[in-house]
């Protein structure tokens, strides 16, 4: 025979009405998707020490006057008196790294590294981050107009998304860059009050990188789009709002592009890196960013002949490229593991 359960407390404490006063003071609060993934995000530690170089890149790009002017010098202000005149190669140890210098100095020349990093970081970053959202804009759209009406339009996206992967990007880009004028009117045609719009110089190279890389790199993110596009028209909430009435602009717009936010985040940090190690293979070929202006693809392409008797003028900017595309590879890796329900 079991004992009989003790309960302690007055009668009225175990009335429905206590209970859910109770249960009101401690209120089980739910949690949206993204905050779900703020909280596995914010377990991947490798993922979030991604997260916080980028961040210090982008902070030291967009305040990049501010940094040089406690850290460093002026990026193109010549310093030969720390220059051997005989070897051409910084006096001090290292290359000339000291508290004045903190990545030594240019070969040659005698200019500050570290300057000269800071201000390549904000014509990197600035290339990756607009070209990767040209190409997400385009490759969105197109991936899901193919994916959702499918037929021949899909036929004919698709069929343009391999002529684009198939395409020698590398070799038009050279080509193209190569041949373009000095000074170029963005819109001749207009009014006269729109004249003023006029690129030349790095701007121009800068913009028609930009063009470049981001035009010719949408069929990556379209085809994943158009993957999972082509999956989501057919999930019961579609079929719901089409019952229901609601037009095709009503089910892309509401109900289709908030479930491919998720897949486009993490391929646009996966797709950046790439962007920016193009744009240093274009200024290493002598196509990207004309000289004196600093980019870490033409530091690589000055050192190649000074490698031998100043290494750190190769390691510097190298490690500044690899340093960049490590953080956002992690980053996106760890972005990936989050918004992915499936993950453990």
């Amino acid at each position: 025979m079991t004992a009989p359960i003790e309960v302690s407390g007055a009668e009225t404490e175990a009335q429905p009405e206590a209970v859910l006063a109770g249960v009101g003071k401690k209120a089980i609060e739910g949690r949206s998707l993204g905050q779900i993934a703020w909280m596995r995000l914010k377990r991947d530690r490798v993922a979030m020490a991604g997260g916080v170089v980028i961040v210090l890149l982008v902070l030291v790009a967009v305040f990049a006057p501010l940094v040089v002017k406690l850290l460093g010098h002026p990026p193109n202000e010549y310093h030969q008196e720390y220059i051997d005149p005989t070897l051409g190669t910084p006096t001090g140890r290292f290359g000339g790294i000291s508290t004045e210098f903190l990545f030594g100095l240019e070969p040659v020349n005698g200019r500050d590294l570290f300057s000269r990093i800071v201000y390549g970081a904000r014509v990197s970053l600035l290339i990756g981050f607009l070209a990767t959202l040209l190409a997400v804009v385009i490759g969105t759209t197109l991936g899901v107009i193919a994916g959702y009406f499918g037929g021949w339009v899909d036929s004919l996206i698709a069929r343009a998304m391999d002529v684009f992967l198939a395409f020698p990007l590398l070799l038009f880009a050279i080509a193209l860059v190569g041949v373009i004028p000095n000074r170029m009117e963005i819109l001749p045609w207009g009014p006269d009050f729109l004249h003023w719009f006029t690129l030349e110089g790095n701007a121009l190279r800068m913009a028609l990188l930009v063009f470049i890389i981001g035009f010719f790199s949408w069929p990556y993110i379209g085809r994943i789009v158009r993957g999972q596009t082509m999956s989501l028209r057919e999930r019961e909430f579609v079929d719901a709002a089409r019952s229901m009435g609601a037009g095709n602009t009503y089910i892309l717009v509401r109900e289709i592009l908030p479930n491919l936010v998720a897949p486009i985040l993490v391929y646009s940090t996966l797709l950046i890196p790439t962007n920016i190690l193009f744009e240093a293979a274009l200024s290493f070929l002598g196509v990207g960013i004309n000289p004196p202006a600093p980019s870490w693809g033409g530091m690589l392409t000055q050192a190649t002949s000074l490698y031998s008797v100043a290494p750190h003028f190769v390691i510097v900017p190298g490690l500044a490229i690899f340093v960049t595309v490590m953080a956002f590879n992690l980053f996106g890796d760890g972005l990936r593991d989050a918004l992915d329900p499936r993950t453990r």
